[in-house]
């Protein structure tokens, strides 16, 4: 019996279809209704307590989100997502309605490889998920149970199709060495499984940004942190992008996925520029 706090409403559907030869797998879907998430509010924090890998809600809304180690926060777009990853809510902290808002959000959580199966009602084919959501279309029978066991039917989730663009096609698995390439385990997480690192800091004072000229990998993020008493911003030289107007406390974090230099300067204060070189 699921715990009170959990409010989960399971509503079975959609049972096993036959598999037509050659085509792969069409699977028996079990759909969950999708309801907020809850959790303890005895494990209260502040934005300084935090630290990447932290699950964490407000007070007013119990949507949890994994606190990565960019300083964003990642959505999990159902439970179905989060329960691949955890257990249970043991540990989820809870933050201020302002304190959450300040956290960027990042993206959504896609489901932790090689855990479950996943389909769509569009496409009859059932997918392995790989890392960062990418997409293995299983195509046998025999591959499918070789690896989930005789039961293979009851480890695939039908995603609905507007969570489906979180995901990419790869490869086609062929052959149960296939799944070897699935990178799940215990001490597996989702930064690991987004590659999220930690971005490069660059703090704002009432006079000038911290580094005037920083080099980072393509790929990475940059963090904008406002430490002035003044209102700034990190605004391109071209207008592209921008971090808007930033309080005292206020951060921004962006990610630079193409090489080239991005000079950018204070919409308050003209002659605060830097450049950031992506490389």
């Amino acid at each position: 019996m699921l715990p009170n706090h959990l409010f989960l409403t399971e509503c079975f559907f959609s049972m096993l279809k036959k598999i037509l030869s050659g085509i792969g797998i069409a699977a028996c879907v079990v759909s969950l209704n999708s309801v907020p998430f809850s959790a303890s509010a005895s494990n209260t924090a502040t934005l300084t307590d935090l630290k990447a890998g932290d699950l964490v809600r407000g007070t007013s809304f119990s949507a949890v989100y994994y606190y990565g180690k960019d300083g964003m926060r990642y959505v999990f777009p159902n439970d179905k997502t989060y329960f691949t990853w955890y257990t249970d809510f043991n540990g989820v902290r809870w933050l201020s309605d302002a304190d959450l808002g300040k956290i960027q959000i990042g993206g959504n959580v896609t489901y932790n490889p090689g855990i479950r199966m996943i389909k769509i009602n569009s496409d009859p084919k059932v997918y392995a998920v790989g890392q960062d959501g990418t997409l293995h279309w299983v195509t046998s029978e025999t591959l499918a149970s070789g690896y989930y066991g005789t039961n293979w039917n009851s480890m695939i989730d039908d995603v609905p199709d507007s969570f489906f663009s979180n995901y990419t096609k790869g490869t086609d698995f062929e052959t149960s060495e296939d799944f070897l390439s699935l990178a799940t385990g215990t001490n597996y997480n989702i930064d690991e499984d987004k590659d999220i690192q930690s971005p490069a800091i660059i703090q704002i004072t009432d006079n000038a940004y911290s580094q005037t000229t920083i080099t980072i990998k393509a790929g990475h993020a940059v963090r904008f942190e406002n430490k002035g008493t003044n209102k700034h911003t990190a605004t391109a030289s071209d207008l592209s992008w921008g971090t808007g107007t930033m309080e005292n406390g206020v951060n921004f974090t962006r990610y630079f996925n193409k090489a080239g230099t991005y000079p950018f300067f204070c919409s308050y204060h003209t002659s605060m520029t830097g450049t950031i070189i992506v490389e």
